[in-house]
């Protein structure tokens, strides 16, 4: 069946308009701020989102009253547009504190940003992590990211993180046992492929802002978008399967045709719906959650795995940050492993316990495993000359728009300015 919801004519030929002009195929970050976009200017749109709520890849799941974001996330309030969008007051934003714990030689140690912590920073130059001048070098790092407009750490020489990193004069120790452990839990890239511009954009926000998690969860983000929208407008559990110009099939069998058709989604699904290839490589991630009497760290800080052994890359536990992640009296560790790993969950699970036990003693083959998540495609994949086109086209042909991350860059900030520009293209063609 198909349905035309655009417009009419009666007998005397006169066009009406009916219902929405743009149909939105996602209701992930990016195609919720296209849809805010478009509200601005009174038009009208549906999106149609195949999963049975909005948030895409940033999603938070209730388990046995835990909250369990689908792989650990957080998020940089320095982002500019999430400031233009959201009320950080109402996400309730819990702060970490600038710095990491980094596992090395058998034992913890501390690094702290020393502009926003001094006299912790201070304590940290005698570290073994990296050498005096490693931290010396991080401060004019920090200095030359922060020169200039966000724009210009898109426009700069691009290169690969490790290249960047080796270029500034960082110790390999100091790449090995920090920034490849952090950077790569970032970028979900061990080896720092990641063009040098995401890093300086990455930098530069951590510098700016802190990192955070609202207090319900990263699902509370996308819910914050959502609710800024009139209730009907978001059709869940509808599934697109194909897309053509001004028209898109559902699973159903209905055909739906409008005005505009905006792709929101990740790039291998926009490939599928196109049927033509766009980059679409992704990086991906398991996280494993663990239930805990007692958590293995005092402070909201994340943990590093700073000696290259083990799957674990990086461990947090969210609910010191941000207590609603747990219910009274217990704790949420999360522990990530970047890529998907070949072994199964048991085998994974036992790996991830046994690596633990060496941190902080037999009290982990006591937490109660909560859930594995596997995403093979957590973020669009970012090596250069990934981003030699800071913002690549997101006009696709007459009538069909694409947004998303791989629009942008890998990050929150990119998937939303992605869905603005998608919608201000569609403003240009037909307003």
């Amino acid at each position: 069946m198909e349905i035309d919801s655009f417009s009419y004519f009666d007998q005397t030929g006169i066009s009406y308009r009916m219902d929405d002009e743009v149909l939105i195929v996602g209701a992930g970050l990016a195609g919720l701020c296209c849809a805010l976009r478009l509200q601005q200017s009174n038009v009208r749109f549906r999106i149609l989102e195949a999963a049975d709520g909005v948030g895409g890849r940033v999603r938070t799941d209730r388990v046995d009253g835990f909250q369990l974001d689908r792989g650990f996330q957080v998020f940089l309030i320095a982002y500019p547009e999430a400031k233009k969008l959201l009320n950080y007051d109402a996400l309730d934003l819990r702060r970490f504190e600038p710095g990491a714990l980094v596992r090395h030689g058998g034992a913890f140690h501390r690094l702290t940003d020393p502009w926003r912590r001094p006299v912790q920073g201070l304590r940290s130059v005698c570290s073994p992590v990296g050498t005096f001048m490693d931290k010396m070098r991080v401060g004019l790092l920090r200095s030359r990211v922060l020169r200039g407009t966000l724009e210009d750490r898109f426009r700069g020489p691009e290169t690969t993180t490790l290249q960047a990193l080796q270029s500034s004069g960082f110790s390999s120790a100091m790449i090995d046992r920090f920034f490849r452990p952090f950077l790569g839990g970032i970028f979900l890239d061990a080896e720092l492929k990641t063009s040098s511009r995401m890093f300086e954009f990455v930098f530069r926000m951590f510098s700016t802002g802190d990192a955070t998690l609202p207090g319900l969860g990263m699902g509370a983000i996308p819910r914050q978008l959502a609710s800024g929208l009139p209730t009907d407008s978001v059709q869940l559990n509808t599934k697109v399967v194909s897309v053509d110009k001004r028209s898109v099939q559902l699973a159903s069998g209905e055909i739906l045709r409008r005005r505009a058709i905006v792709i929101a989604t990740e790039g291998a699904a926009a490939t599928r719906l196109l049927g033509e290839t766009i980059p679409n490589a992704g990086q991906g991630v398991t996280c494993l959650y663990f239930a805990a009497d007692r958590s293995p760290v005092d402070e909201p800080l994340l943990v590093l795995n700073g000696e290259g052994r083990g799957p674990v890359n990086n461990l947090c536990v969210p609910s010191i940050a941000a207590p609603h992640y747990a219910p009274e009296k217990q704790h949420l560790v999360s522990a990530t492993v970047l890529g998907i790993h070949p072994t199964d969950d048991a085998s994974l699970q036992a790996a991830v316990r046994e690596q633990l036990v060496g941190w902080y003693g037999p009290e982990v083959n006591r937490w109660r495993h909560l859930r594995t998540y596997r995403i093979p495609y957590a973020l669009p994949r970012q090596s250069p000359p990934a981003l030699s086109v800071p913002e690549r086209p997101v006009r696709w042909q007459e009538g069909l728009y694409i947004c998303g991350d791989h629009r942008d860059n890998a990050s929150i900030q990119g998937a939303m300015v992605s869905g603005r520009r998608a919608a201000e293209a569609f403003l240009e063609d037909f307003t």
